[in-house]
């Protein structure tokens, strides 16, 4: 069987303005149990703000969302505008806040958001080559920006959410956070991850589903 190449999208470093931390490591755990040659890419770009993970407030400084990512993937990562999907079979996105204020401006404008440039151009690359995508958390928000109308996605059941993602054009599926629900025709898997997590053990219960699921899809057409 041959190695995998994976693609996965970080937006920073910490749940409340970049990647969510688990999500991020649980995700890259399971693409090395499954054998998967990853690479993480960031977009080199400032933060929409700095948030204090203890207090919760805004702090009054500015990182980069590149740099900060480079926390995660132990400084294994490259600017996103290095990546083409020819040269991967899948792509992963974990969530985090960084995923609506970095890579989209999902946070502030909702069902009128746009996505950074570079996200989605690389994204709509894997969409048309027909290459599985994994979306975690909040990341399905995109979606329908990705895909365009009908495409099917789940954040969990967090209402305002799901209604942003029918507005937008989406087709909502409510999801325990164990599970995954998948778009056949278009080779989107979503799993709600920290939309419904109450422990780290319950968000890698739908992650490891999603990595599987993804892995299992690149191998349809060996």
């Amino acid at each position: 069987m041959t190695q995998k190449k994976v693609a996965v999208i970080l937006s920073g470093c910490g749940v409340y303005d970049g990647a969510e931390i688990h999500e991020s490591v649980i995700t890259l755990l399971r693409l090395d149990q499954r054998g998967a040659q990853v690479q993480c890419f960031a977009p080199n770009i400032a933060q929409m703000h700095v948030v204090n993970h203890l207090s919760g407030e805004e702090m009054p400084e500015t990182r980069n969302v590149l740099v900060e990512s480079a926390r995660i993937a132990r400084g294994n990562v490259k600017d996103l505008r290095e990546a083409d999907a020819k040269d991967f079979d899948a792509l992963i996105v974990p969530g985090g806040f960084g995923a609506a204020k970095n890579l989209s401006n999902f946070a502030v404008e909702g069902q009128g958001c746009s996505v950074h440039p570079d996200v989605l151009a690389l994204a709509e690359a894997f969409a048309e080559a027909g290459k599985p995508v994994g979306l975690i958390c909040i990341s399905p928000a995109l979606a329908a920006k990705i895909y365009g109308p009908g495409v099917v996605c789940t954040i969990g059941n967090d209402a305002d959410t799901s209604a942003a993602i029918v507005k937008m054009g989406g087709t909502h599926e409510e999801c325990d956070v164990h599970d995954i629900v998948e778009d056949t025709q278009r080779k989107l898997v979503s799993t709600p991850a920290y939309m419904l997590a109450q422990s780290i053990s319950e968000a890698a219960g739908g992650i490891n589903k999603l990595v599987d699921r993804v892995l299992e899809l690149t191998h349809e057409n060996d």
